[in-house]
Order: C-alpha cells, then structure tokens, then sequence
C-alpha cells in the first residue's frame, strides 16, 4: 500500500513546473502523487517522471478533470470533449510509469438533476459504450481506469459502489475498475467498509478524505472499519489524500468549499499522511 497526496490541495493546473512540490511531498512522508491534469498539455511527462524518480516518488494517478465540455453523457460535442482529452491523458501515462487515470470519468461535475428512467437508461447505453472503447484503448496501454462514485450534489449518475459495479460489469474490459473516496462513501453509503468488501477486486484507487473534506482523522469516520476492509480485499493500491481548500478556486467551486476546514493545506497533508501510515499499521497487527 502507498500512500500519495492530491496536487489540487496545493496547485490548479498542474504544470511542468509544479514538479517543485515534490521535494515537499517527500519530506512529508508521501510515496505517490495524484496529479490532478487538468489537459494533456500541461505537461512534459518526461520532465516530470524524471522529477518523480529525482525524488523517489511515483506517479501512481492521475485525477482526470472532468469539467465544462467533457461529459461522456452530454450533448456530441461534450462526448467528443471527454473523448479527446481522456484519450490524451491515457496516450501520456505509459511515460509516467502507468498511473491509473481515475475520478468521475463519466460525467461532467457538477451535473445533478432527476431524469426519466428512460433517458436514464439511454446515458448508461453511451456511457457504457465510450467507457469500453477507453479501457480497451487503456489495456492495449497496460493503463488501468477507475470511476469514482460522486455524491448526490455532484452527480445524479453514479452515486454508490453499487451503481460503479455495475457499469464496470456492464463495461466488461479488464482495464476499467472502480475508485471509492471515504468522503463521498460517508454521504451516499450505509456502511463505508461493506462497500469495500463488496468492491472487492474490482477496487482500482482509493480516496482518504476526513468527513469534511479536511484530514483524515479528524473526523468522525470510521477509520477503523475502513482499513480493516481494505485489509480484508487485500487492497495494495494507493491511497490518496483528496482534500481542497478555498485557495484553488476552480475546485472549491466544484466541489463547494466555501471556508477553511483545516489550520492549513500543508497540516492536512502533513497529519494525514501520519494518521493513514498508523491506521494501516494497526490493521496490519489486528
């Protein structure tokens, strides 16, 4: 298990030049990064998986950016939006090491309304369709993809680990698994580690969050239960501390932080990483 921190608590976008956090990140106790890239573009993945090596650091995600114009359940033009950049990021993480590249790949954030069973039905239908074309694209690329349950005010599309286990069935390509976040679980789930369990294999990517989106630990969440079930499925992927603060402001408007949870972004990761290492140390002598 590794443990890696979310570049959108300190930077948006994410740039060649951002590779100066990862001295940071490393001192920190941090083994990966999730690097939220907001465009293929932005990047010399080169530069940058010269920059993670230099610091004994991977790149194990990649957090797409799932914003206005990318939605694979919009209009033709958002589907190509999504489409295109997807494709992107994927073509680009063989050179970063093969991160997953994971979150809400299947919508637009922030798109949350009560729609007809019908028409319900039919944004599955090309979902489920634009999702195997990308994960059979990723496999051909040894790269996995993980779609992440959002909460209700997020999305009205996938909101439970059930609902992610059936699309990555229905999608049916090795490469595509499923990424669940402690924050959106503690929302939408009745019991965050029966969620894990049943994920079992098909987990892919992991989000540490507090229930407020502050530091893990400093919340009400079951930490406890969390780890153990990811003991239970032998979970030995990554797990990322996601948390944003008013700073970034193009996050805190999508994800609604509108005050500071937290002393600073540099406590959250800080205590957090602290907290996640002796939480699965715990688990691992139970």
């Amino acid at each position: 298990m590794r443990f890696g921190i979310n570049t959108f608590l300190f930077t948006s976008p994410f740039t060649t030049e951002s590779i100066s956090l990862f001295p940071q990140f490393k001192k920190w106790g941090f083994d990966s990064v999730e690097i939220a890239l907001e465009d293929a573009s932005h990047i010399d993945p080169v530069t940058v998986k010269k920059a993670l090596d230099d610091n004994g650091l991977v790149c194990g995600s990649i957090c797409a950016a799932m914003g206005g114009g990318r939605d694979l359940r919009g209009t033709a033009e958002a589907q190509k939006g999504a489409l295109d950049y997807l494709t992107a990021v994927i073509d680009l993480s063989p050179v970063l090491g093969h991160p997953t590249l994971i979150g809400p790949l299947y919508s637009e954030v922030g798109r949350a309304d009560l729609v007809a069973p019908e028409d319900y039905k039919q944004q599955w239908d090309t979902v489920v369709k634009h999702l195997r074309t990308l994960a059979a694209h990723a496999g051909q690329l040894n790269v996995k993809l993980a779609i992440e349950p959002l909460n209700r005010f997020e999305t009205d599309f996938i909101n439970t680990c059930d609902q992610a286990l059936k699309m990555v069935n229905d999608v049916n390509e090795k490469a595509l698994l499923m990424h669940l976040d402690t924050f959106h679980m503690n929302i939408e789930e009745k019991d965050s580690a029966k969620a894990i369990l049943k994920a079992g294999n098909k987990l892919g990517h992991f989000h540490a969050c507090g229930s407020d989106r502050g530091t893990p630990g400093n919340d009400h969440i079951n930490w406890t239960g969390i780890f153990d079930a990811l003991k239970q499925v032998d979970y030995d992927g990554d797990v990322v501390i996601e948390s944003f603060t008013p700073a970034i402001e193009i996050i805190a408007r999508a994800a609604c932080i509108w005050r500071e949870m937290e002393p600073s972004k540099e406590s959250i990761a800080i205590e957090g990483v602290k907290f996640l290492k002796k939480q699965q140390e715990a688990a691992a002598a139970r």
